[in-house]
């Protein structure tokens, strides 16, 4: 039996074309599941159609997963994960605590099978994440996971420099204040003294 296949189907025909098939495989597969329409003159109207179904929505695909790789390019994201000796993490970061992290820091929705890692991350460091959208469109996302005990005293120290910081300031204020109480003092002396008359 001729069909027209309206969708791809894997080691059989591409979506388009037209090809002799089994009549059982043509009634009780392709036919009720739409993937084909009987070969005749309607067919040719029925595929075309649908061929350019197909390219307006792979076209309005393209360009939203265009604009989502601008969002994602050079994105930066920090994970932070229990560490042992040697920077080993107990444990692993996989592509799902990625596409969580993403979402949580950047607002953006990313199927973790999408992100492509050849393996788990096991070590604290630096990482460049390629996301694969579409065949051609693969932005990268640099991920850095640091251990958290790196990562509590990263903040101990932005605390501590802080509060020196304020200190300082307060000193300053201080000497500041005693410097212009001693002007104070000096203006005042100086009108206090009677001037000297020959």
């Amino acid at each position: 039996m001729k069909v027209a296949f309206l969708e791809n189907v894997p080691n059989v025909a591409d979506a388009g074309e037209v090809k002799e098939v089994a009549d059982g495989y043509a009634r009780n597969y392709l036919i009720p599941k739409k993937l084909a329409v009987l070969a005749d003159s309607k067919a040719a109207n029925v595929v075309e159609a649908q061929l350019k179904k197909r390219a307006r929505q792979q076209a309005q695909t393209e360009t939203e997963m265009k604009e989502l790789a601008k969002q994602l390019e050079g994105l930066e994201i920090v994970l932070q994960a229990k560490a042992g000796a040697k920077d080993r993490l107990y444990g692993s970061i996989t592509n799902a605590d990625v596409a969580e992290e993403i979402e949580k820091s950047a607002g953006i929705v990313v199927d973790k099978r999408k992100i492509e890692l050849d393996e788990p991350i096991r070590e604290v460091g630096s990482y460049e994440i390629a996301i694969k959208l579409t065949g051609d469109i693969v932005p990268k996302v640099k991920l850095t996971v640091m251990g958290e005990e790196k990562a509590e005293v990263a903040e101990k120290k932005a605390e501590g420099k802080e509060k020196k910081r304020k200190k300082a300031a307060k000193a300053e204020k201080k000497e500041t204040k005693v410097e212009e109480e001693e002007k104070k003092g000096e203006q005042e002396e100086t009108k206090a003294e009677p001037e000297e008359t020959e």
